[in-house]
Order: C-alpha cells, then structure tokens, then sequence
C-alpha cells in the first residue's frame, strides 16, 4: 500500500512538473506569436514561483523574452510610423534585463558532469545587444515627463549592460559618447530623487569621463554639502579647481568654506590666488577685508581692502558701510580704552583719537544712508557718530528719523 502511495505521489509530482514547463512553454509561443502578452506573463510569473521551474534558466529566459516580445511589438509600430503605446513599450523594456540576469547566472552553471554548457546565453547577448540603445530612448522619455525615478532606472539599466561580463571586449561595453551622456544624464536624474547617497554615488561614477564634468562636480559638491559631509565637499571643490581652475564657483566655495571654519590664513591665500585673476573684481577686495576685519582683527589690512572695493565699485553700499564699520569700531574701542584712564590730559588725547575715527566713519556712513535712506543700520551708525562727535542738529534729526 505504501508503495503505491508514494508511486501516486511521485506521478503527482512529476504531472505537477510537466505542468509548470508546459506553461513556459506556451508562454514563450504566446509571446512569439505576439498574441496575449497579458496570459503570457501570468504563465511565466506561476512558473518562476514554483519551486520546480523557479531554477531553471529557461524560466527566467522566457519571462525575459515575454517582455522583449511586447517591447518589439509596439518598437515596430514605431518603425512603420504609426503611434506606440510608449508606457507599454517602456514598461516591458524596463522589465527584461533582471530576467535576463538571472537566466544568464543560470545558464553559466556547470551541469552533472561539472561543465558549463549555456543553451540561453547566445539569445540574451543578442536581445541586450539589440535593446541596448534604446534604454536611452526610455530615459529621455521620462526625463522629459520628470519622473526621474524611472528615467534614472532605464539610464542606469543601460550602464548596467554596458558593465556586464558577457559584453567584456564587445561593442556593447564601450565607454563611447553614448555611454558618457547616459552616465551624466542618469546622474542628473538621481539628483532629482532627494537621495542623496544615491545622488552621490552617480555624480562619482561620472566625474571621471569628461561629457560635462564641470557640471557633474558642481553637482558633487552640492550632494555632498546637503548630506554635511564637509570633508568630501572640501576634497571635490578642491579636485574641481585643480580640473577647472578658471571656474570661480570651486575658488569661491573654498574661501567661504575657509572663513566659516576659521581658517583665516587658508581664506587669504585663496583669495590671493583669486585676486590675481581678476584684480578688477571689487567683491574680492571687499571679502579679503572681512576676512582681516573680522577673523585676522587687522584693521589696518581690512581698511585697505575695503579701500580698493570702493575705488572700484565707489555707489556699492554694503563696501561703503563696511569700511565705515571698520572705522566706527574703532572708535568705539578707543572711546572704551580712553574712559578707563584717570589721567585727563591723556584721556583728551585718547578721546581725540576715538573722534578721528568717527570722523573718518561719517562720509561712508553718510553716502551709504544717501543710498538707502531707510536702512535704519546705517541711521542708527550715524546717531552714534554724530553724538560722539558733537554734532547736535544732526544727531536730534536722525534720531527723529529712527523713531517715526
């Protein structure tokens, strides 16, 4: 009795098996044939998931195949010019080539007797091979309706296949022009998703070929700033000046990366460098003086840069006020160190001094509030000079502007 239990049993097993490889085949004639794409993926989905099929190279060949099928069906369309169904078109494009993996990994497999003999490997280089160029086509589709998540997955299957060991040598692995604007385009793509370790590792995968490199460490330094990694960011601005020492935006990001860190003599030094290339560019004169006036605390260098700002750019009124700042706290300082002295003959002489300052403080100060008249920093600098320096009338109609 038991003997023929286990013979139904195996009869059931072996029926159960025949039924699964039955289906993918019908599935693959379906999709030949171009007839029910739909029946033949639900064919072929039952078949990868039962446990006597699911390892099987052909399998996953065939579920590959089903997409390529209907991927060709509506790419003839196309050909003919007539109208595709691109989602449809794009959909089973996208689907082919983790299908495609599997079966290959399956396929390289040593058989009984330990040798590999693949019967599926020939067929998918020759539909990747095919397919290739259009992956491009189906990220610039959807580039172009912004749904970057889809066109950085067909971008990246792209340069998934290219990277593929069955291409090595082959036409198909070429780090062509092709290949460079797909890495470019796919990174661009990743930096859309709010990932940034994704956004990141893209934008490094593509620095290295030149299609728009300028642009892609731009894009690199701007990952890696959003993710805080200032050590990254610091090397890839540093690595972007060296490859592109005329673009002021590597230059430029390494100064204030200098000065908000404090690291003062680094800031000078970079800003040496930029002031030799551009010796007309006010803003540089005026960022050096920052620099001095308020990381350094010279404020003899910090006047004769913000000297030269203005000698270049004389009705700018942030240079105007910050050469009168310069001024203004001296005085200040020096008011402070003359009210701590008890002799008055000396105490005149350092009180002098705060008034020279004031003085020097009041044309900028007084030019910047002639610019903007409503700024009321620059009105409320100007109610302490004039107090300071005696100047009643001026100081009771400023004071009166203050508080309107």
């Amino acid at each position: 009795m038991k003997r023929v239990l286990l013979t139904v049993a195996l009869c059931i097993a072996a029926t159960a098996t025949f039924a699964q490889k039955k289906a993918v085949k019908e599935a693959e004639g379906l999709a030949k044939s171009n007839k029910d794409f739909a029946e033949a993926r639900t064919l072929i989905k039952g078949a990868l998931d039962n446990a006597e099929t699911k390892d099987d190279p052909k399998t996953w060949f065939v579920a590959g195949y089903v997409e390529d099928q209907q991927f060709s069906a509506e790419r003839t369309k196309q050909i003919l010019g007539q109208t595709p169904n691109e989602p449809v078109m794009y959909e089973a494009l996208g689907a082919i080539l983790p299908y495609f993996i599997k079966a290959y990994e399956l396929d390289q497999q040593p058989n009984e007797k330990g040798k590999i003999k693949p019967k599926y490997t020939k067929d998918i280089k020759s539909i990747l091979s095919a397919d290739h160029v259009y992956y491009i086509n189906g990220g610039a589709y959807y580039f172009d309706q912004k749904d970057y998540k889809k066109a950085y997955g067909f971008f990246d299957q792209y340069l998934t296949i290219s990277d593929l060991p069955m291409f090595k040598g082959e036409k198909v692995a070429e780090r062509d022009s092709n290949f460079m604007t797909v890495q470019f385009y796919a990174a661009v793509a990743a930096t859309q998703l709010g990932d940034s370790k994704l956004a990141i590792a893209a934008l490094e995968r593509a620095k290295n070929t030149e299609f728009r490199q300028n642009d892609v460490y731009q894009y690199l330094c701007y990952e890696y700033e959003q993710a805080k990694d200032t050590v990254n960011f610091e090397k890839t601005l540093e690595e972007g000046l060296t490859k592109f020492p005329e673009e002021k935006y590597y230059l430029l990001s390494l100064i204030n990366t200098y000065i908000y860190s404090n690291r003062n003599d680094k800031a000078i030094e970079f800003l040496n460098t930029a002031i030799a290339k551009e010796p007309n560019n006010a803003q540089l004169y005026d960022v050096m003086g920052r620099v001095y006036e308020a990381g350094v605390k010279d404020y003899d260098n910090a006047e004769k840069y913000f000297l030269k700002s203005i000698e270049l750019d004389p009705e700018n009124v942030e240079f105007l006020s910050n050469l009168g700042r310069v001024y203004y706290n001296q005085g200040v300082n020096k008011q402070g160190e003359a009210n701590m002295i008890n002799d008055n003959k000396l105490y005149q002489e350092e009180l002098a001094k705060a008034k020279d300052f004031f003085k020097k403080a009041l044309p900028y100060f007084e030019k910047a509030h002639q610019l903007k008249p409503e700024n009321t920093e620059y009105m409320t600098a100007l109610r302490g000079i004039y107090y300071n320096l005696d100047m009643g009338k001026e100081f009771e109609d400023i004071d009166a502007k203050l508080n309107n």
